[in-house]
């Protein structure tokens, strides 16, 4: 649905009390609000327990895990990065989040990667995308307001690993402008806006090892009366600061002009709203499918002082399913022809 419709149905249903999900694409351009009751049959849903995947069928994931990554070529890569680092250099913007899309071969189906995946938001439009994010993003409980945007990432099994993140120059610049970006997002909705929890360190599980993430946490108060107005909360938000960079405005055309493909619901936002307590997550990690290819979409902020090449390893080190089992993985990067 529209992006006015959309608001409209979730200042009804937050009003009333009504539980429903939604999924909002990067764009805002597609816009999916349904009452619990009403969730197709082709969508599979967990955000943090609240879900609707309890009694289905979970089918066994093959024991042979085939994982090929069709890498973008560090080249055409640089191309991209060298647009957004010119507008860095003009003063365009502070912190731009440069995404790519890259193709996987796998023999694991989008629903495989949905029932084998751990993760605190999980949502699966069956033959379309699945979604499995660690990024919290909106959170409302008891009239308070709070954000989660998960800024630097390191492979845990590097020396030191947790001292190399922290300490950074590059990833603590980069923390700091999404945080006083956010800071001032939820300003627009509420009052008594403050940094809870600076910089915390989270360990995510994947299928090519575990990596560091560092986030904060930043709430607010709302006023009396806002589940009428959920959607207009909810919208004010977005795109998502850690998704896009600061200032909003004119980092989201550097995006436009850097990146040569449609985000889609990649970057988007997804949630619940129940029991008058509002939970929803950024839409990284990522697979959708054009119904021949799979396609994973990853990125991460640059700013003055990114290095190209680390930033390129770091985009492919984003590119994994959070399976950990004993099955046997066959993984594998290879750069397009």
């Amino acid at each position: 649905m529209q992006r006015d419709r959309a608001i409209i149905e979730m200042n009804r249903m937050g009003g009333q009390g009504m539980p429903f999900i939604f999924a909002i694409n990067y764009d805002m351009t597609d816009c999916r609000v349904w009452a619990i009751e009403n969730v197709p049959h082709t969508v599979l849903f967990n955000f943090q327990g609240f879900c609707n995947d309890c009694d289905i069928n979970r089918r066994g994931i093959p024991k042979r895990i085939e994982w090929n990554l069709k890498a973008e070529p560090e080249e055409r890569y640089r191309k991209r990065f060298d647009i957004v680092q010119q507008h860095l250099r003009r003063g365009d913007s502070y912190l731009v989040n440069l995404t790519s899309r890259m193709e996987v071969v796998t023999n694991l189906s989008l629903i495989d990667i949905y029932n084998a995946s751990k993760a605190k938001y999980k949502l699966l439009s069956n033959g379309e995308f699945v979604c499995f994010s660690p990024e919290t993003f909106l959170q409302i409980n008891n009239g308070m307001i709070s954000c989660c945007p998960m800024k630097g990432t390191i492979p845990a099994n590097k020396p030191e690993a947790c001292h190399e993140l922290v300490e950074s120059k590059k990833e603590t610049a980069e923390h700091a402008t999404i945080v006083d970006l956010i800071r001032n997002d939820l300003s627009r909705v509420a009052s008594h806006v403050t940094v809870e929890d600076y910089r915390y360190m989270e360990r995510l599980y994947t299928n090519k090892g575990d990596i560091y993430q560092t986030s904060s946490r930043i709430t607010g108060k709302l006023p009396k009366g806002f589940e009428d107005h959920l959607g207009d909360i909810i919208f004010s938000q977005l795109p998502a600061g850690s998704i896009t960079g600061a200032p909003k405005p004119m980092t989201c055309r550097i995006i436009h002009e850097a990146e040569n493909y449609d985000r889609g619901f990649y970057t988007g936002v997804m949630g619940c709203w129940h029991d008058g307590k509002l939970d929803s997550a950024v839409m990284i990690r990522f697979l959708d499918t054009d119904g021949k290819h799979l396609w994973f979409k990853a990125g991460g902020g640059i700013t003055a002082m990114s290095d190209c090449h680390s930033e390129y390893l770091e985009t492919l080190e984003k590119i994994y399913v959070p399976i950990t089992t004993d099955n046997e993985y066959v993984s594998d990067v290879n750069d397009y022809l």
